[in-house]
Order: C-alpha cells, then sequence, then structure tokens
C-alpha cells in the first residue's frame, strides 16, 4: 500500500545524511525559499541553475570563465564520462574535481537518460540496462549498483540512482512499470550507496578526508499523477539527502509541466532540496521556484549560444540574423555582462558568420550570464520580499546594476 502524506512524514524517511541544507528565506505568497545547500565544495545558494558540463566541461567555456559568472555548481554526465575517459581513469587522477580542475560542487546524473535514449541500441532488464557505446558500439551493462560505483569512484558531490525515463506520450502500463522499477533500483542504489560510500575518499575544499558525497532520489510517472504521487511517497519512504523531478521537459505542454512540478514538489519532504531535472526556459524556472523548486539544470543556455539564439530582457534574439550586420548595440542594453559592456551585435553576428570560434564562446558567456544573474536575483527578491513582483511580469533578463555574478 503507497503511504501517504503523514505516514511519510512521520515514517522512518531513512536519510543517508550526507547533505546539509538550510532554508534562509521564504517567499510569503508561493513556495519559493531560498537556502544554503552545504558540500565538500563549498556552499551553494540556492535557487540554483546548474550549467550542464556533460562531459567534465561546460561547452565553449573555460573553468576561469564560470567562475567569473559565479557558477557555484556544475553537472557532469556519468554515460560520457564512463564512454570517455572512463571512469577509471578519472579516479586515477583524484577524482572529477581535480581531473577538470574545478574546486567547486559538482553533481553527477546517473547517465540513464542517455542510455535510455539510444534508440535500437540499448535493452531495459530489472537487473539494470544493457546498450551499445554511440561512439564505437561497443557492449556495455548499466546496473544500480555499477552506477553508483562510477559515481562514488569520481568523487562528484552529489550523486543520483540510475532511473528510467519514458518517451512522452507514454501509456499508464509503461508508466506504472517504469515507477516500479524506478523504485526497485533507489532500493538497490541506496543500499549500495550506504555499503561502499565511506570507502571512495572525498576530499572537500579544505583536503579533509572525512566527507562523503550526497544521493539524490527521483520521482518518475510522466504526467499521470496517481504514479507521480505513488513515486513520489517511495523514494520519499526509502530516505534520500535531497529530491528529483525527472521524466519532464520531454515533450509535455506546458500546463502539464507546471501541473506535476506543483503537485509532486508539495509531496516531497520540507526539509530537503528538490531538483527538477531538465528545465528550462528562463519563464519555467522562475515559476517552478514558485512552486517549491530549488535545483535546476538545462542545455538551452549554452545549446542556444552555439546555434546562434541568445536570451535577453526582451526575449529570445537570433543574433545570426542579417537585420543586425549593423547594430551597434549590445546583446541586451539591460545587461551587464562583459560581453553586453564592451562588443556589438554586429561583431556578434559576424563572427557567426565567418565561423569564429569565439562567436559561441561570447554568446555562451552572455546566455549563462542570464540565467546565472536570473537566479541571483530570484534568490535576493525571495530574501527581501519581492519574489511576488518578479513572478508577476518584471521582466527576468540581467539588471543594468549588475557589473559582477
Amino acid at each position: 500500500m503507497v503511504p501517504g502524506p503523514a505516514s511519510r512524514r512521520n515514517g522512518h524517511n531513512k536519510s543517508v545524511m550526507g547533505l546539509e541544507f538550510t532554508v534562509v528565506a521564504k517567499d510569503a505568497g508561493t513556495r519559493a525559499r531560498a537556502g544554503i545547500l552545504h558540500t565538500p565544495h563549498g556552499d551553494v545558494e540556492t535557487p540554483v541553475f546548474m550549467p550542464v558540463g556533460t562531459a567534465g566541461t561546460v561547452k565553449a567555456m573555460t573553468q576561469t570563465m564560470l567562475e567569473e559568472l559565479g557558477a557555484q555548481i556544475i553537472l557532469a554526465n556519468t554515460y560520457h564520462l564512463c564512454m570517455r575517459p572512463g571512469h577509471e581513469m578519472v579516479r586515477e587522477f583524484g577524482g572529477l574535481h581535480r581531473f577538470i580542475s574545478w574546486p567547486h560542487a559538482i553533481l553527477t546524473d546517473s547517465g540513464g537518460f542517455q542510455v535510455m535514449s539510444l534508440k535500437g541500441l540499448g535493452k531495459v532488464t530489472d537487473d539494470g540496462v544493457w546498450f551499445r557505446s554511440h561512439l564505437d558500439g561497443s557492449p556495455h551493462f548499466f546496473s544500480p549498483e555499477r552506477v553508483m560505483e562510477f559515481q562514488l569512484s569520481m568523487g562528484a558531490d552529489i550523486i543520483m540512482p540510475l532511473d528510467e525515463c519514458v518517451d512522452y506520450p507514454a501509456s499508464h502500463e509503461t508508466l506504472k512499470r517504469s515507477v516500479r522499477l524506478t523504485g526497485r533500483w533507489a532500493e538497490r542504489s541506496k543500499r549500495y550507496f550506504e555499503a561502499n560510500a565511506a570507502s571512495f575518499r572525498q576530499f572537500d575544499s579544505t583536503g579533509n578526508a572525512n566527507s562523503r558525497p550526497s544521493l539524490f532520489g527521483i520521482v518518475q510517472g510522466g504526467t499521470d499523477l496517481d504514479l507521480r504521487r505513488e513515486s513520489a511517497m517511495e523514494i520519499s519512504e526509502i530516505g534520500f539527502d535531497g529530491y528529483a523531478i525527472g521524466g519532464l521537459s520531454v515533450g509535455e505542454p506546458k500546463e502539464e509541466l507546471y501541473g506535476v512540478t506543483e503537485r509532486v514538489s508539495g509531496w516531497l519532504p520540507e526539509d530537503r532540496p528538490r531538483y527538477l531535472m531538465g528545465v528550462g526556459t528562463p519563464e519555467d524556472l522562475v515559476k517552478c521556484v514558485a512552486l517549491g523548486i530549488d535545483m535546476f539544470d538545462c542545455v538551452m543556455p549554452t545549446r542556444n549560444a552555439r546555434n546562434g539564439s541568445v536570451f535577453t530582457s526582451e526575449g529570445k534574439l537570433v543574433i545570426k540574423s542579417a537585420r543586425y550586420a549593423r547594430d551597434a548595440g549590445p546583446i541586451d542594453p539591460a545587461c551587464g555582462c562583459m560581453v553586453c559592456r564592451r562588443y556589438s551585435r554586429a561583431y556578434i553576428r559576424h563572427l557567426f558568420a565567418v565561423g569564429e570560434i569565439s562567436a559561441s564562446i561570447l554568446a555562451t558567456f552572455h546566455n549563462l550570464w542570464f540565467y546565472l544573474d536570473m537566479m541571483r536575483r530570484v534568490r535576493q527578491a525571495i530574501s527581501f520580499g519581492g519574489f511576488g513582483k518578479l513572478l508577476g511580469g518584471v521582466p527576468v533578463g540581467p539588471d543594468q546594476t549588475s557589473q559582477s555574478a
């Protein structure tokens, strides 16, 4: 039987307790809250957007640039790192932080979404997922335990269990199977984590070796609210350091994205961080903060930038368009980032037109600034009582007074 909310709140809820999360402010009119994630590699202020560094790098950015932008945590992908260069090599270098020279917090996802996306190259079983590499077709197997081993060996601060994310739309039976499988894999992941986490020495920012990573649980169920509730209750009962909502932003209508997020957020423990995976647009982030979400990741700002699409306080702008060939203004007059302070739209369009790699660098820097500065202002608005005004229609682009992240 699925436990009700009271049972979950008062039950065992056995958290692995590798992560401290402190709520420092709450918005009076919404579920929005500002907090601090205390990780072995530094504190992370929430709500937070995590730039995606799939293969151990945020595309078109150096780590110095990310620090200049004020990034406190980045995301890396277990599947891609296991394919290249291999988790063994990462561990030989002293872990992912040292290998990529990033002394701040890192979250690694399980790679399950990428494996499930290998159409015709993968097969899901109760034991795990068999698949062939997208690089050379070589066979591989991801089980919940192996995925834990891979992530623990790389030394990330926050790690994710293997789950099954299905396509949208999916039948009730497909979603039900996914929820049951995700729950069983979550149990197995936690057992392996608790039995082995202490044997993987993880150094924090001060050099102490007595810290360990944190394990989040993932809620699945598509847009089926009954299955979402079942999954949320089960994952909460298992007990994790934080809770993620997976399986959204895969093609469902916006109203369903927000509706599912609102309901699931309300079913998850209040004292743990909530992470909405793979979402989304600037509007999505602000609206989902209001629904109680603390953490986000999405490839949109970096991928869009490489394709010549930039975010501004007045909406998206395709900088490659001929209309900007003689435009002497910045990408966004309301932005204080290095790119907008120094370069014109005409120049950045020229860089794209001639195929210069610096075009992607400058556009990516601006887009990440837009997202990170937006989240900084969201945190400030929650802390000082102005979030309702921000949510109610104030442009969510960078403000003109921001000179540093």
